[in-house]
């Protein structure tokens, strides 16, 4: 905790993932992985952890699956009774489990069967924030920009991207959201006095995107306009695809400088730090960047990936750094601090 009562510090960290080689890689393995991480983190005294979109699976939609039954596979029953089933599924709950042990707040991107209040069943590309000391689920996202297509390209040796196929267009919006009991001291509605300035002393507000979502301005803007402080983005993302121009080493290096140019711009543009994870290295289906990085609100990276293995990267940072972009804000007076959203 800081002696500075202007400072809002927060140790956080971006969980990189190398490779989960193939479809039939076994989830107990993964699993195991992400605890090791959990484990680093806490040994950094981390309070926030980030993992990759997708994290307890290869990136299927880089394949091909006929069988409805063997795609059910890769998803996670949820419905309005139990909106967050993964926190206490087999799939889930040993990582949930460690993470408030260690009380480790995390967001996680997986995909996510959901079965509607009309019966009808919908797949989406899904992340959610679980809160380590409240040991459930506060917040819920799904990926709105999915990329690739539906049907195959049938031409051999392509790298296939097949998100249409196998997820809806998610139906959430950008919600941002209020996290409790990260920071020590923060200011609540019930405790302030009328005339005080409460703008960036409240609990830290917080959104989420996931991997092709970074990359347009609208998700970033809503976010921003809700005064959002820390954006949480997980990822999986084409080094490189035989099927377009260029070598695979230049592929690579314009898809890691368009993936920091989103991230850069996005947390400068909206004054806010930024944390994106990602998986990495050599799958079956094809190649993933790495380029796991946290970012600041004068669009700096702080802190980035070195590997394309399992790694930690990590920050403390000072929310109260968002402050000055946000006061410089044609909207800051009016809705900073998520006053279109009923906050305070």
């Amino acid at each position: 905790m800081s002696t500075n009562p202007g400072q809002r510090l927060l140790t956080v960290a971006a969980a990189q993932l190398g490779p989960t080689p193939s479809l039939d890689t076994p989830r107990s393995g993964v699993l195991d992985r992400m605890i090791r991480l959990c484990e680093d983190a806490a040994s950094k005294n981390v309070r926030l952890l980030v993992f990759p979109e997708l994290a307890f699976t290869t990136f299927f939609p880089g394949f091909i699956i006929e069988k409805q039954e063997d795609v059910d596979n890769f998803f996670e029953a949820a419905s309005p009774e139990d909106p967050y089933a993964i926190i206490h599924s087999s799939n889930g709950k040993p990582l949930f489990d460690k993470a408030a042990e260690l009380r480790i707040d995390i967001s996680i991107g997986y995909g996510e069967r959901w079965a509607g209040e009309d019966g009808k069943i919908t797949y989406y590309n899904t992340a959610i924030y679980y809160s380590a000391k409240q040991r459930k689920g506060i917040a819920k996202y799904r990926k709105i920009h999915l990329p690739g297509r539906y049907e195959p390209d049938t031409r051999p040796g392509v790298t296939q991207q097949l998100e249409k196929r196998y997820f809806a267009v998610g139906n959430l919006g950008f919600e941002a959201f209020r996290v409790p009991d990260l920071i020590h001291g923060a200011l609540k509605s019930k405790d302030t006095v009328s005339g005080e300035d409460t703008q960036g002393k409240g609990d830290p507000i917080v959104g989420m995107l996931i991997c092709n979502d970074r990359r347009w301005a609208e998700g970033w803007r809503s976010y921003g306009l809700q005064g959002i402080e820390l954006l949480l983005e997980g990822y999986n993302t084409t080094a490189f695809a035989p099927q377009y121009p260029g070598s695979d080493e230049w592929q690579e290096h314009e898809a890691l400088f368009h993936h920091h140019l989103s991230n850069q711009s996005g947390s400068y543009t909206n004054a806010c730090f930024s944390i994106h994870a990602g998986k990495a290295g050599k799958e079956d289906h094809g190649s993933l960047i790495a380029g796991s990085s946290i970012v600041d609100p004068n669009g700096h990276i702080i802190a980035e990936s070195k590997t394309k293995n399992d790694e930690l990267v990590y920050a403390t940072i000072d929310l109260a750094e968002c402050r000055k972009g946000k006061r410089g804000s044609l909207h800051s007076t009016s809705i900073d601090g998520l006053n279109i959203m009923g906050g305070w």
